[in-house]
């Protein structure tokens, strides 16, 4: 029944620039199958991975035509067969979809969608997807720290950045974050960092230095790999780990800045997460909402009909503040 109406979507019919965002008034909207569940979308989240997955740099490409977005929240219209965990009325939020976000309907795969809270509205349950099980995954699963390590959140005002901010302070770290505005240095403070930097002044490197006399930080956030790997390798400690989460581009280090250390470079796929990583993930998510400290950052809105903005800016912005949402 539900496969003969029609929805509005974004949909990417060719590989290019934030101009190939296409809005569309008739596509049908999916039918969930066994085991998923059809969304009616409130608001959904757009990631910096989006981007690249948009330009065909990410990993394989997908067959076009495709519709981006895996962070929505919305409220559960049906769901399919073997589907216990969620009904018609919930409302939830989702890690990945099957059909894609950017629409007013989305099929998710029931072991991604998740309760979402009353105390959170619709536009902050699109900002707590992506980035806070990435946020998990880098400081839990990759990075395993410890209460009473340092780690410096390097780009911590973007939705990462900020879910970051609050896991590892949550978690008992010692929290520096930087930003690239003084607004965003504010946000940072305020989500959980002890110490902001500015990234685009000279000389910051040489403060978070100080500000770990010297010893360097246990563990670095890296949201921009391709501008920041090499001082990161100078400002980590001694057997400390550096995630990296985002890159736009190559960059020369040098192997001697890793071996004196004896540290390490992880990258952070959140897609490559295990069953039980994501269920690890979600159990101390769900704490954090329940205990306050998970707080979601709503930055910049846009509706449907303007993707190709919201792509444009989530790169181009001068500096992050919060996560960007399109709201249906």
């Amino acid at each position: 029944m539900s496969g003969s109406r029609l929805m509005r979507a974004v949909r990417v019919t060719e590989f290019g620039a934030p101009s190939v965002l296409k809005l569309s008034k008739k596509v049908s909207v999916p039918r969930p199958g066994s085991k998923q569940v059809l969304i009616r979308v409130h608001a959904c989240g757009v990631n910096p991975v989006e981007t690249y997955i948009r330009a065909g740099t990410f990993g394989e490409k997908p067959p076009l035509p495709f519709i981006l977005g895996s962070d929505v929240a919305g409220v559960v219209e049906t769901v399919g067969e073997g589907v216990t965990a969620v009904k018609a009325g919930d409302r939830v939020f989702t890690t990945a979809t099957e059909s894609g976000g950017y629409a007013e309907f989305t099929v998710a795969p029931d072991d991604s969608v998740h309760k979402l809270p009353d105390a959170l509205d619709f536009t902050q349950g699109a900002a707590v997807g992506i980035p806070y099980f990435t946020a998990v995954r880098a400081l839990v699963h990759k990075a395993h720290v410890k209460a009473g390590e340092t780690v410096l959140i390097h780009g911590a005002s973007g939705g990462v950045g900020v879910a970051a901010c609050q896991l590892a302070r949550a978690m008992g770290l010692t929290v520096l974050g930087t930003a690239g505005t003084p607004d965003g240095m504010e946000l940072v403070l305020k989500n959980g960092a002890h110490q902001a930097f500015n990234h685009r002044k000279d000389g910051y490197a040489d403060k978070i230095m100080k500000a770990t006399e010297g010893k360097g930080v246990d563990v670095i956030v890296e949201m921009l790999s391709n501008v920041n790997l090499s001082k990161d390798l100078q400002m980590v400690a001694q057997g400390g780990r550096i995630t990296v989460i985002g890159a736009r581009g190559p960059i020369e280090i040098s192997p001697m800045d890793i071996i004196s250390k004896e540290s390490s470079i992880i990258g952070v796929v959140i897609f490559y997460s295990t069953p039980e990583e994501k269920k690890e993930s979600a159990a101390l998510l769900y704490s954090g909402m329940e205990a306050g400290w998970l707080r979601p950052v709503v930055g910049s809105k846009y509706p449907l009909d303007k993707a190709v903005q919201a792509h444009h800016d989530i790169i181009e912005s001068p500096g992050a503040a919060g996560k960007i949402v399109l709201t249906m």
